[in-house]
């Protein structure tokens, strides 16, 4: 997605891409980070922000789960926070009923500058402290958003998983610099499938972010790719293909901490 200021504008559009992937016999769908509000200021992610378990955005992925009858795991949306001028950045997961079965918080914040670019998400949200991964259908996924993807450790603490995602909404900047080396590099040390789903390409607001959403497979190989622009990756998770590497290469059983 490249989402932009306007709420109903960005479920709109995930709506019409939902469907394109349950078309394609999607029944594990992921958003990117902030799919619902991209815009000019951070405090407009803040205004936005949503009470767990009330609000528009979060009946509209419950009724999505639930017609489609899929698992759909939204990106990130914004959640009140302990303060009002903070939101939390936080992942749900409904399953095919439309029931949130679990929540993940964003536990690293970006912080960044360069020349004129400057980011601090520390100045607007409040950290989550908790590593979370799922059980579903499909095996144990684990969660995680952006930034996170800097930090192996949060994955280790949930190994083995089959599935890791990263929804998110890396920079440009910092995105053709290393997200797609860090992406394969948390695949292959896992052994497992990982789903990255990126905003990606020029906002509204003017921001631009690197997009590249892709699916790896537990060898490190990019089974499919999308490089900016609204739109859908898709893969089957062989477990078959998981097995395989963890027997033929057990670094995962070989760990000593």
């Amino acid at each position: 997605m490249v989402s932009g200021p306007r709420v109903a504008d960005n479920l709109e559009t995930a709506a019409r891409l939902v469907a394109d992937a349950v078309a394609q016999g999607a029944q594990l769908v992921v958003l990117p980070e902030y799919f619902p509000v991209i815009g000019a200021a951070d405090a407009d992610r803040v205004r936005a922000r949503e009470t767990f378990g009330a609000g528009p955005i979060q009946a509209w992925l419950e009724e999505t789960a639930r017609r489609h009858g899929i698992w759909l795991f939204a990106g990130t949306i914004p959640l009140a926070a302990s303060t009002p001028d903070k939101m939390r950045n936080a992942s749900l997961v409904f399953d095919p009923s439309g029931q949130c079965v679990a929540r993940y918080d964003k536990v690293h914040l970006f912080g960044f500058r360069k020349g004129d670019e400057a980011y601090d998400e520390a100045s607007f949200i409040e950290a989550g402290d908790q590593p979370v991964a799922v059980d579903t259908p499909f095996g144990k996924v684990a969660l995680s958003i952006c930034y996170d993807l800097r930090f192996p450790e949060l994955y280790r603490a949930l190994a083995p998983v089959d599935l890791i995602l990263v929804p998110a909404a890396f920079t440009e900047t910092t995105g053709r610099a290393h997200w797609e080396i860090l992406l394969r590099a948390r695949a292959i040390e896992n052994q497992c499938y990982l789903l990255a789903v990126g905003q990606g390409g020029r906002h509204e607001s003017g921001r631009e972010t690197h997009g590249n959403s892709m699916i790896i497979d537990p060898w490190g190989e990019i089974v499919d790719r999308k490089a900016k622009g609204p739109g859908v990756v898709i893969a089957d998770l062989d477990h078959h293909r998981i097995a395989e590497i963890r027997e033929s290469l057990p670094a995962l059983a070989h760990r000593k901490l």
